[in-house]
């Protein structure tokens, strides 16, 4: 194995290092009721939800982190700066999620929810700009590049448009925030136009 491989090996087990300590972490928010019976569980339903989001978020960061890496054709200082910027936005999901759940979604703690998805994603559109831009020209057609950014951008004014519902309607702006998470529910859409680019 090359020195070019380790070292796009070494940037994917890092962040797979890190990813796993923050689901840890976030499991460690979830507590059991006090009493047991299932009756005792429905007050805990801001604790599910913000949870499962979170959970769904950070699987999808990982799965598109994963095709991402595939087009590292060499993790450049600058590259490994955005990797540890977009790391540490998603290292704040466990308090953003541990507040909106013990504050029954309140309209602050659902804000705050919200910006910190915005973080992640503004900091994962520069990673993401900066895989493309170093990525072999036969290895992902023009199209899937502009697909990915647009795809990005998109999600960043519905994450935007999230934070700005959720001083006025916090279920709302965490619907919101929910709903951005589809776009991102289809990385192999790299795999499918570099196919076609090849052909």
């Amino acid at each position: 194995m090359n020195e070019k491989q380790v070292s796009a090996d070494r940037l994917g087990a890092f962040s797979d290092a890190v990813i796993a300590v923050i689901i840890t972490v976030m499991v460690l928010e979830l507590k059991p009721p006090d009493g047991s019976a299932l009756a005792d569980l429905l007050p805990l339903w801001p604790t599910a939800i913000s949870y499962a989001a979170s959970y769904l978020f950070i699987a999808v960061i990982w799965v598109n982190h994963h095709h991402l890496l595939h087009l590292v054709r060499q993790p450049t200082p600058r590259l490994i700066w955005l990797n540890f910027a977009h790391l540490f936005a998603v290292s704040l999901l466990p308090f953003a999620t541990a507040w909106v759940a013990r504050s029954h979604m309140a309209a602050a703690p659902v804000v705050v929810y919200a910006v910190i998805f915005l973080l992640i994603d503004l900091a994962y559109l520069a990673f993401e700009r900066a895989v493309l831009q170093q990525a072999d020209q036969t290895v992902i057609s023009p199209r899937a590049r502009t697909l990915a950014q647009r795809r990005t951008l998109l999600a960043v004014l519905v994450f935007a448009a999230g934070a700005a519902i959720a001083p006025f309607i916090p279920l709302a702006g965490f619907a919101t925030v929910c709903c951005a998470l589809l776009l991102y529910l289809k990385p192999e859409m790299f795999s499918r136009h570099t196919k076609q680019a090849n052909s």
